[in-house]
């Protein structure tokens, strides 16, 4: 059983006694349904689950009114097994993008205050089936993605001990024994080359087979062409699959990796694919990382929403891209050059992202200035490079000069390093503390 922590956030969001109704968003196969079940089973007497998509006939019992008493004795009606009492039941609706009347009648629901609530789906974003009486103000939102790397440590039992202990060096700037680091490392390019989508790390942790963790990424990844296919309109369904499928390409074969549309074809252009992009962005299934003119908070008014990096939402996707021997070279830690710099910024920006910071970035041609990751938070901006090796990190040197910045971060692949001009070098994987 795979330790999340998005249940204690589910736990967090139960005791407030003013909670909302709560929806949990995120793309497919991240462990919506799994996490809110286990919520439910240790925090409720019992749990009322209703998954549109398997049980399409259960949105019957929201064609009527949805005033709450009504939708009451509906369920009470079908699910004759359940006594579904305020405070001791949590009414589960899965898959709820498939009943937009499911989704007007959590406003009902909130008003009423009397149930627990919880409803999960993915493609939320988009204008799928969309009701017309969207319960904005009415509804708390929570975001889940795959496993981030400290997850990942607890499915290969890694101990609370020890990264407490690596938590404690990386606040006091402190280096990791040796033995410690690479054997972190190791770990940390494991996860790399699995990535964090629930099924393939549960596989790899059975097995220990990168081969057969290989398999289910490629299988995650056909489910995510088929959601583009089903879900998004005529006039996107290929030119969005065709923009998914460039990622890595535009992310590990490239110095440059912004965005191009003359990687999915020669003489693309924006007007073509543009509009393709905001629907895999809406959809969670790609992640963007804007560039912006100057380093100033507030950093989204600087940024440019025409030049950015795409990601995928997460590591396992991207490595279904590409051959498996790419897990080999990575885990043997044999990459050079382009494809090297470019697996570890994407393992930077699957972290920084889990960890729900907005990404951006910052180059200038003409000062030859590039900032690999800028993320604010506090009202502080904090630039972030990624290296191979401890090499000197020119750009941030430069941007240090600013007087409203006052700590960078270096992740390297190597160890701890002293904190030079406000710059704090660390190893990769401790990316995971910011």
């Amino acid at each position: 059983m795979l330790k999340r922590k998005i249940i204690t956030k589910l736990q967090e969001w139960k005791s407030r006694p003013d909670h909302k109704c709560l929806v949990v968003q995120g793309a497919r196969q991240v462990g919506k349904t799994y996490s809110i079940r286990e919520f439910g089973k240790s925090s409720y007497d019992e749990v009322l689950e209703i998954n549109f998509k398997k049980t399409p006939s259960a949105a019957e019992i929201f064609s009527g009114d949805l005033d709450v008493d009504t939708l009451i004795m509906a369920m009470k009606f079908r699910f004759t097994d359940l006594k579904i009492i305020p405070g001791k039941t949590l009414i589960f609706l899965d898959e709820i993008q498939e009943c937009p009347e499911a989704i007007t009648s959590l406003k009902f629901f909130s008003d009423d205050h009397r149930y627990d609530l919880v409803a999960s789906g993915s493609l939320l974003g988009i204008d799928y089936k969309r009701p017309s009486s969207y319960p904005v103000g009415y509804t708390e939102y929570l975001k889940m993605y795959g496993l981030d790397f400290e997850e990942f440590l607890w499915a290969m039992n890694i101990s609370d001990d020890m990264i407490s202990y690596l938590h404690e060096c990386f606040n006091q700037q402190k280096i990791i024994p040796g033995n410690i680091n690479s054997e972190m490392m190791s770990l940390f390019r494991t996860y790399m080359a699995i990535g964090g989508m629930p099924e393939v790390v549960e596989k790899f942790c059975e097995t220990k087979d990168f081969r057969i963790a290989d398999t289910v990424q490629h299988e995650l990844l056909q489910g995510y062409q088929y959601d583009i296919a089903h879900y998004a309109s005529a006039d996107k369904k290929v030119k969005a699959e065709n923009c998914y499928l460039s990622l890595s390409r535009q992310l590990l074969d490239k110095e440059n990796h912004k965005f191009q549309y003359k990687e999915i074809e020669k003489g693309a252009r924006a007007q073509k694919y543009a509009s393709s992009i905001e629907w895999l962005t809406k959809a969670d299934i790609v992640q963007l990382c804007k560039i912006v003119t100057d380093i100033c908070y507030d950093l989204e008014d600087y940024a440019r929403d025409d030049f950015f990096r795409a990601y995928t939402t997460d590591l396992s996707l991207l490595m279904a891209m590409r051959d498996i021997s790419l897990k080999q070279h990575i885990v043997e830690n044999t990459l050079s050059g382009t494809t090297k710099g470019g697996i570890y910024e994407c393992a930077i920006a699957d972290i920084l992202y889990k960890k729900g910071y907005t990404l951006y970035f910052y180059k200038n041609d003409t000062t030859r200035k590039e900032i690999d990751f800028i993320i604010q938070r506090d009202g502080f901006i904090i630039p972030i490079e990624v290296k191979s090796g401890n090499t000197r990190a020119t750009s941030l040197n430069s941007i240090m000069k600013k007087s409203d910045i006052s700590t960078a971060y270096k992740f390297i692949d190597g160890n701890a390093g002293t904190n030079d001009n406000g710059i704090v070098t660390m190893p990769l994987y401790m990316a995971m503390f910011l």
